[in-house]
């Protein structure tokens, strides 16, 4: 497939947390003008409805740099989507992409075009736990050490926020979610409100609201598609079940 100008675009695309209704209408605009459209097959299922007259090019986990190094390829000439989960640039796909294409010393033009990442999706399913300054840290050791992650969870939780955990728990790294809850509970007590949100606004979507105590106990409840929150010391229960931290106004204002 020839783009009819010679020119060609590489949009690296933020699909949000999977449900269409979640994407942002640049996202979709930019997935429907492609020529070719080149995926995780996993992201790639759940925008079906998009997907006509591209040429689509499914992938895998763990082919990250294969899929980067082909889409900045075919952009040189072509309309390219590189679909990326929740934000591209929070966890994402545009961060290898353009480290391949500044490598290659050819830039072609293009896009990062911004979808809700999995904290976001997940805290509007609990209520607003992350309603001011809060830190998100991945728990996967594939492409950071496990003593630099440590380093940062004790900084984070120390610090007093809320801390949003991603990729917390798969079965080849079962233990990563319970050494961080660990690291959690030197600086938060036992009682701490911890928010569960898996499959965010995807099919088989499950919310739960627990304590950092109950939790440190039994993890079998999460696991790869799981997000985690851990509330703040400011954090608290709702009524309703979910989880809200005070952005200050009680502070500053009566009400």
């Amino acid at each position: 497939m020839q783009s009819d100008d010679k020119r060609g675009k590489l949009s690296i695309v933020g699909i949000g947390p999977g449900g269409i209704a979640q994407m942002t209408g640049q996202a979709a605009d930019a997935i429907r003008d492609a020529e070719y459209v080149i995926g995780n097959a996993f992201y790639l299922e759940q925008i079906a409805p998009l997907l006509g007259g591209q040429e689509v090019i499914r992938s895998s986990m763990g082919r990250e740099v294969e899929r980067a190094q082909k889409c900045v390829d075919l952009a040189r000439t072509h309309r390219v989507v590189m679909v990326s989960g929740g934000d591209p640039g929070v966890y994402g796909m545009a961060s290898i992409v353009l480290e391949v294409m500044n490598r290659a010393g050819a830039p072609v033009e293009y896009e990062v075009v911004p979808g809700v990442t999995a904290s976001c999706a997940g805290a509007s399913l609990l209520g607003s736990p992350l309603t001011g300054d809060h830190v998100t840290l991945s728990l996967s050791d594939l492409l950071t050490p496990w003593e630099t992650i440590e380093t940062r969870l004790d900084l984070a939780f120390l610090m007093g926020v809320p801390v949003a955990l991603y990729n917390p728990k798969s079965h080849g790294r079962p233990e990563n979610l319970s050494m961080a809850l660990a690291i959690a509970l030197r600086h938060r007590s036992p009682g701490t409100p911890v928010g569960l949100v898996r499959n965010a606004y995807r099919d088989g979507q499950e919310t739960a609201v627990t304590t950092l105590g109950d939790l440190a106990e039994d993890d079998s409840a999460v696991d790869m598609r799981t997000l985690v929150i851990v509330g703040g010391t400011e954090t608290f229960r709702m009524q309703d079940g979910g989880m809200l931290t005070p952005r200050g106004y009680g502070r500053k204002y009566v009400y």
